[in-house]
């Protein structure tokens, strides 16, 4: 095993062997094509190879978009004659091609590789299209003919044909070279490694044939060392031999050679042509020490030391984030003494992971049932020992849970102590975090917003159903972090984390340039209750974001059989205007077609002169049902090819593999269960909008030139060429 895989060597480090193969498993090809194979089934090749030939067909057509009028694939075998196993109009779809590849049956046979290319040469790409439809000729062979292919070869590829030769086992290199198309560096591979050679084919194709590439990707040439086994004569020696003389019955003796066959392998010196992906690792994710693992083109895990585990990015510890810190423990009878004391052990681990023992430590504790008490100051404790004995000394209480006056106390005097030391910072963020499982017997909404509205960072942790009131506490679902049973609380200590150093960042994309449009389905199937709840979310929503010209543009389109805009992206410039406008949103009833919508998207609300801004990414929000969706693809296609993002968030049940094409891709769709859940996915949804819109910009994409002008980009900067108009972007006649 390890000679095979040696047969070709890329000289480069394991990593980007790594690379070279994940771009390999991740190209594609969709364009009109016909591709015939050709495969060696003589038995100088074996069945062994065969089957290994069989499998890197298959291989390369797992990236190929076989459909009629796409991609065709058809395949001949070949050994002392050839023999067609499929033409190219058998079977019409991925998965009947590889099904028919994997029945084809070993034959035996000399190598016969010229008679074959004269076979094709004669007839041609059987069930093939015409000229216009480029032809692809993949040779899987050890190149070891029995007769001459040189002539055959170049005839081949003077019809127009792109000759890829691909060696199995040991193969020929020399005859592979004279098989395959110029330049042969990007023509012959190996199939020995089929992710490897597959990146090869597909990287040669990339340009000339169909665009197979991953945006960001790139083909670089390597050196490469191609090897084969040859057979060789090798003189081991002289031997006594007796020969005879001229004299009649007369012999003399004599040195004879004796020769030995041996197996060597031959080196090739080449290059190789292979394209490499942007690593999600490259610009080194992983904080503190994390050692980041790559998944996939898109996705990493970030691997962390000691204190740091479970964070998605290793976050530096609760000590480096410049807060003052107070829990806010219940200790009513809600919560049972069990309860009281998981809170305990889950503050204590909390901060030996969060925090370690770095000081000094701003955190203070405070526990409540009808009466409020702080038995810990905020920056009582010097030291990590005596702050953990203080709250090992915290006993529980039990009473009534009356969080909302609770709430009231903590805003007016929770944080009255942090001053005590001199060295100490008094204009850190305050930040409460609620610690309870047991509804309060007052109420909390009015408590929670005085608390708010005097600076403090509410952050709610409880089980399930105390969502909704830690919700309306935090008046944010992002700042509410719930547990589902009581050892997955102590899996929340990450994400808690998180929350509390994240109160330094800008909600939503405050700190990032956008164009951003809601476009909202109110079709008679949605009605008018599901109708109101999008309407509420998109409200919700838009509090994430600062409106204004400089920062982000929001506009709003509702649809149901023909698309309305409710108002445009340079309509309004505060936030307040915005929520004053998404209210008086109507219902639409009839029928649904997102189609229409996407079109008057692009056509009438992301333009220049609709308030759409050159150099600024721009992002669809289509909230649905999934009804209506059957003519969105091409418009969404078309909103994605002039630089514009198109999110679906669609709630209930709805036809995947449809809603899949209007997205692009499965990182643009979201599905909700139910119109009540959608609340619960703002936070990740606002955080994919935000992480798109720190994506490059094409500042001529979507154009920004009025009345067919030309986009010329420049460094940094783009100009429009008019014909007939004038004005920067063509506006004036």
């Amino acid at each position: 095993v390890l000679l095979v895989l040696g047969i070709q060597d890329i000289h480069a480090d394991q990593e980007m062997i790594g690379k070279i193969s994940a771009a390999g498993q991740l190209m594609h090809c969709s364009a009109p094509l016909d591709v015939l194979f050709l495969l060696d089934g003589s038995y100088s090749i074996g069945k062994g190879s065969f089957e290994r030939s069989k499998h890197f067909a298959g291989k390369l057509c797992d990236a190929l978009d076989i459909r009629p009028d796409r991609v065709r694939v058809g395949m001949i075998q070949f050994s002392s004659t050839p023999h067609l196993e499929f033409p190219l109009d058998s079977y019409l779809t991925k998965q009947e091609v590889k099904e028919r590849i994997e029945r084809t049956v070993f034959r035996g046979g000399s190598t016969e590789t010229g008679r074959a290319l004269k076979y094709i040469l004669r007839k041609g790409f059987l069930g093939g299209r015409n000229s216009s439809v480029p032809e692809v000729l993949i040779i899987i062979s050890d190149g070891k003919s029995q007769g001459s292919t040189a002539v055959p070869a170049m005839q081949v590829k003077e019809r127009h044909i792109t000759v890829f030769a691909v060696g199995i086992k040991f193969p020929r290199w020399e005859e592979l070279d004279v098989l395959a198309s110029e330049p042969t560096e990007q023509h012959v591979l190996f199939a020995g490694d089929a992710d490897d050679a597959a990146n090869g084919l597909y990287s040669t194709l990339t340009g000339s044939v169909c665009s197979t590439t991953a945006p960001g990707c790139k083909v670089e040439s390597r050196p490469c060392e191609r090897r084969t086994l040859e057979t060789v004569k090798e003189l081991a020696g002289n031997y006594a031999c007796w020969k005879g003389s001229k004299q009649p019955n007369a012999v003399r003796s004599s040195l004879c050679p004796f020769y030995r066959w041996k197996r060597v392998l031959i080196k090739h010196p080449s290059r190789c042509f292979r394209t490499v992906c942007p690593d999600p690792c490259d610009s080194q994710p992983c904080q503190n020490g994390g050692t980041c693992v790559p998944e996939g083109l898109n996705k990493y895990r970030c691997l962390c030391l000691m204190g740091y585990g479970g964070d998605n990015h290793c976050a530096p510890k609760l000590s480096l984030c410049s807060v003052d810190l107070l829990f806010m423990m219940d200790s009513s009878a809600g919560v049972t003494l069990e309860g009281f004391l998981r809170y305990k052990a889950f503050l204590k681990r909390f901060l030996q992971a969060a925090m370690g023992w770095d000081l000094p430590m701003n955190v203070g504790v405070a526990q409540y049932d009808d009466n409020v008490r702080i038995p810990i100051e905020v920056g009582q404790h010097r030291d990590a020992f005596s702050l953990m004995k203080s709250i090992d000394a915290l006993n529980f209480s039990g009473g009534g849970t009356l969080t909302g006056r609770a709430l009231q106390y903590i805003a007016e005097r929770g944080f009255g102590s942090t001053t005590v030391f001199a060295d100490m910072r008094d204009d850190l963020p305050r930040v409460v975090v609620l610690l309870t499982d047991s509804m309060s017997q007052d109420p909390v909404a009015e408590a929670a917003k005085y608390a708010r509205d005097r600076d403090l960072f509410l952050i709610g942790v409880g089980s399930r159903f105390m969502r909704t009131e830690l919700t309306k506490v935090t008046g944010n679902p992002k700042q509410t972090i719930v547990y589902s049973d009581p050892q997955d609380l102590f899996n929340k200590i990450p994400e808690l984390q998180r929350r509390i150093c994240s109160v330094d960042s800008p909600e939503g994309c405050q700190a990032q340039s956008l164009d951003l449009v809601f476009a909202v389905d109110a079709s008679s199937r949605v009605g008018l209750e599901n109708f109101l709840q999008l309407r509420r979310f998109v409200r919700s929503s838009c509090l994430h974001f600062s409106i204004n010209r400089d920062v982000t543009q929001i506009a709003l389109v509702v649809y149901s059989s023909e698309a309305h805009t409710v108002f445009a992206l340079d309509t309004h410039t505060s936030n307040s205007a915005v929520l004053q406008a998404i209210d008086q949103v109507p219902f639409l009833g009839d029928s649904a077609s997102a189609g229409s919508a996407l079109l008057h998207i692009y056509g009438d609300v992301m333009t220049v002169q609709k308030g759409a801004r050159p150099g600024v990414n721009k992002v669809v929000v289509v909230l649905t049902n999934g009804g209506g969706m059957e003519d969105a693809a091409a418009p969404a296609q078309q909103l994605r090819r002039n630089g514009i993002l198109v999110f679906v968030v669609v709630i209930g049940d709805a036809q995947r593999d449809m809603l899949l094409r209007v997205a692009g891709s499965p990182d643009y769709l979201v599905h909700v269960s139910s119109y009540e859940d959608l609340q619960y996915y703002q936070d990740f949804i606002i955080e994919r909008i935000c992480e798109e819109a720190k994506s490059p910009v094409n500042l001529c994409k979507p154009n920004p030139c009025m009345n067919q002008g030309i986009c010329i980009l420049g460094p940094g900067s783009y100009r429009c060429e008019c014909h007939g108009w004038e004005g920067p972007h063509c506006e004036s006649s």
